[in-house]
């Protein structure tokens, strides 16, 4: 294996940026997750089907990274793919350990820069990973992820040195972070670090000039209010917001707090975004627990949205309408998540993506 180049400045002062979600991938990362896992108690047997949906739809769009133990797993996932219909075709195997299958959250970020050459340049954010505060260990195979890939791809990296997931931020393209107060300044991160300090990590690390705040998580999730479960950017002027019209239901005061916030933030320019709608699914509860589910776990693949679906066919049909009207350039998609929302996560969430 090569030595790892790690760089000792910010990305921000070499002229690295994180883009956004829609700019163009070279491939989609994902973390196979392990039967003896505690992601999926119980229902491991579902994942593999849904999983294989997912990737249908995405390698003919662009490569799908597939992280596994070993080769035997590799082995052993290629079947499973095979069984249910997905064409190996455009998929790629990583022997990289990992305890879960959360690849957003301790996956790597890719940063980008032109170079001298006129090149377009990558290199990896290594952010620190505690598990959502140290909810789940071990996660040691997780923590180290990025860098495992980065000596893979022989791309230089960066180690900021903090703990960060990579579903609590979401970018517009054009220098603003959405994120939330409930993660980002919880306690079980970065008990010593202020809000400045944070946003200047941001800043620093990602290439971006504004951070725009939220409060608030939506009912079921266990990572302390993750935005990709709360609100999106959909481009550099629009952000997208699940709405609940229940009263009783749990989500119903927090989305509308969230909606009356995302209508004061303004952008890197000072300028207001436009806010979009969607409804919420109707309540998913397994075994007496309340599941994050929300259509604003989607995923932007080249030329395609993901969005994930739960059975609801008036609010599936909504949210897909609303979302394709939006983005005419793109084909909304919806996949089935009613199986894979057990493990507390849904189609953003298992995926990383890599820009070309």
């Amino acid at each position: 294996m090569p030595k790892l180049k790690v760089l000792s400045q910010t990305p921000t002062s070499l002229g690295y940026s994180f883009p956004p979600e829609w700019a163009p991938h070279e491939g989609t990362w994902f973390s196979w997750p392990r039967p003896e896992g505690i992601s999926f108690p119980d229902k491991y047997h579902t994942v593999p089907e849904n999983l294989a949906r997912i990737f249908a739809e995405i390698a003919p769009r662009e490569k799908v990274h597939v992280n596994v133990p070993n080769g035997n797993y590799e082995r052993i996932v290629k079947e499973q793919l095979t069984e249910h219909g997905c064409n190996l075709r455009n998929i790629f195997f990583h022997h990289i350990k990992t305890n879960e299958s959360w690849c957003r959250d301790h996956g790597p970020a890719f940063v980008v820069r032109r170079g001298r050459t006129g090149r377009r340049e990558k290199a990896i954010v290594d952010w620190a990973f505690n598990a959502w505060g140290g909810k789940y260990p071990p996660y040691d195979d997780d923590d180290a992820v990025p860098t495992r890939i980065a000596e893979q791809l022989r791309l230089p990296i960066f180690y900021p040195g903090i703990v960060l997931e990579g579903g609590a931020v979401d970018f517009n393209g054009a220098g603003t972070i959405l994120t939330t107060t409930d993660c980002l300044l919880n306690k079980n991160r970065n008990p010593k670090l202020t809000k400045s300090r944070i946003e200047k990590y941001l800043k620093d690390y990602y290439g971006q000039k504004k951070i725009c705040w939220l409060t608030g998580g939506i009912a079921g999730d266990d990572t302390d209010g993750h935005v990709d479960d709360l609100a999106r950017f959909i481009s550099p002027t629009k952000i997208v917001i699940g709405m609940e019209k229940d009263p009783k239901d749990d989500n119903y005061r927090i989305l509308r707090d969230a909606r009356r916030q995302a209508q004061k933030l303004t952008n890197q320019n000072g300028r207001p975004f436009e806010i979009v709608e969607i409804p919420m699914p109707r309540p998913m509860i397994h075994d007496g627990q309340r599941m994050p589910a929300t259509y604003v776990n989607f995923y932007f693949v080249n030329g395609a949205l993901l969005v994930p679906t739960y059975r609801d066919r008036r609010n599936d049909r909504i949210a897909l309408a609303t979302l394709q009207q939006h983005l005419p350039r793109h084909k909304v998609i919806g996949i089935d998540c009613v199986e894979l929302i057990w493990g507390l996560g849904a189609i953003h969430c298992l995926s990383q993506q890599q820009p070309k």
